[in-house]
């Protein structure tokens, strides 16, 4: 039923690309100027040659690439290389052999599967390049920007790293809010752009929320991922295995309490036991930083001002999750918020028609919904004088 549920989904993706391209082929105008009585003005949108690099490596960032990029960009009229990350090169290859097969013309679309600093940086500061669109963590965003800059001034759309908060509110259904919660964290193994890797909890529930977020984790099904029933699988590789322990010690030295996991989990493959830590400080490593694993850290507030200035206290401002039942305060925090998607008592719930994209140095532009098209399209302005119209 889930690889259905998939398969349905990715199909609305695309036939929403293709019915929406048609509104822009061209769009015209007719209006008046001090140079003639009317014009024939018609905007045309133009085609680009274009490239997509894909430095995230997660399951997800796949799909997020296929259809929210190479589906607009396709659909646009444009030729695109797509440039996978290199723990992850054969899922594109496969997708794209299958494009093959449906009959899209040779060259249309291509897969490169390199490393950043050649392959990827090539494609980056290439001067026949005419647009770039990347996922990947800000540090590399930001040397893609000035590989952009630095070549043809090409135009560049960001999909980089979060520090999501997940709001839960003192009227919250707290059995509700502590599986959505965890969800937010531990799906994909915590390897999500827009993870809820903040999760503040009001002071009178939060004792609660602790003690039934430590024994959801306890639950929590590791192991092989191709075998019914696990939750979690390994972390992608050694690098971000390491990682996500350095993380997990630097919240122990500097005073969050460790309610459960920590450790490696088994002595074979880079599996991570889910980790949960309370009594988090917004100064401490594990709140500020993405880290990009199993971690959840779970921190108090008192009142809503509180919690939303905590909240926008951060450089990263990707998404949000907020738990209330109270309207008023749903309006509240999604106003006030500074990211670019809100979901209010849901979390990771998407559709062909919601744009999806960062604030600050989450990224900029927009996925998905008409938004994605224009970011694969030129506008160019024609503009014909008409001479004795019919109308006058």
């Amino acid at each position: 039923m889930g690889n259905h549920m998939n398969n349905l989904l990715r199909l609305k993706f695309q036939c929403w690309f293709a019915y929406f391209v048609t509104m822009l082929v061209g769009q015209i105008r007719f209006m008046g100027s001090q140079f003639q009585l009317m014009d024939h003005i018609m905007c045309r949108h133009c085609t680009n040659r274009l490239a997509l690099l894909v430095k995230s490596f997660h399951g997800t960032s796949l799909f997020s690439c296929l259809l929210g990029k190479v589906g607009p960009a396709l659909a646009c009229g444009n030729t695109v290389v797509l440039k996978t990350a290199e723990q992850t090169p054969l899922s594109a290859l496969y997708v794209a052999k299958l494009f093959h097969e449906a009959g899209l013309p040779a060259g249309v679309l291509n897969i490169i599967s390199g490393f950043g600093p050649t392959a990827g940086a090539a494609l980056a500061s290439h001067m026949d390049v005419d647009k770039l669109a990347f996922t990947g963590s800000t540090d590399t965003g930001k040397v893609v920007l000035q590989l952009a800059a630095k070549s043809n001034l090409k135009p560049v759309t960001l999909e980089l790293g979060g520090k999501s908060p997940f709001i839960v509110c003192e009227d919250a259904d707290i059995d509700e809010a502590v599986e959505l919660a965890h969800f937010a964290l531990f799906f994909n193994q915590g390897q999500c752009c827009c993870a809820g890797s903040r999760t503040f909890v009001h002071e009178r529930v939060h004792e609660e929320f602790v003690e039934k977020a430590k024994a959801r984790a306890l639950k929590r099904a590791v192991g092989d991922p191709f075998k019914s029933g696990t939750e979690q699988g390994p972390q992608i590789d050694s690098k971000q295995f390491e990682k996500i322990l350095k993380y997990i010690r630097s919240g122990v030295e500097n005073g969050a309490t460790l309610e459960t996991g920590g450790e490696r989990l088994g002595s074979k493959g880079y599996y991570i036991q889910p980790t949960v830590f309370s009594n988090v400080q917004d100064g401490m490593q594990i709140a500020k930083e993405e880290i990009f694993g199993p971690v959840q850290t779970i921190l108090k507030f008192k009142d809503l001002g509180e919690v939303i200035q905590r909240a926008n206290n951060s450089k990263y401002g990707f998404a949000a999750g907020v738990f209330p039942k109270n309207i008023d305060t749903a309006n509240t925090l999604t106003r006030a918020l500074k990211v670019g998607t809100v979901w209010v008592n849901c979390f990771d719930t998407f559709d062909a028609a919601i744009p999806f994209g960062g604030y600050k140095m989450s990224g900029q532009g927009r996925e998905r919904g008409e938004y994605s098209l224009k970011n694969y399209l030129q506008v160019k302005a024609v503009v014909t004088p008409l001479k004795n119209p019919a109308w006058l």
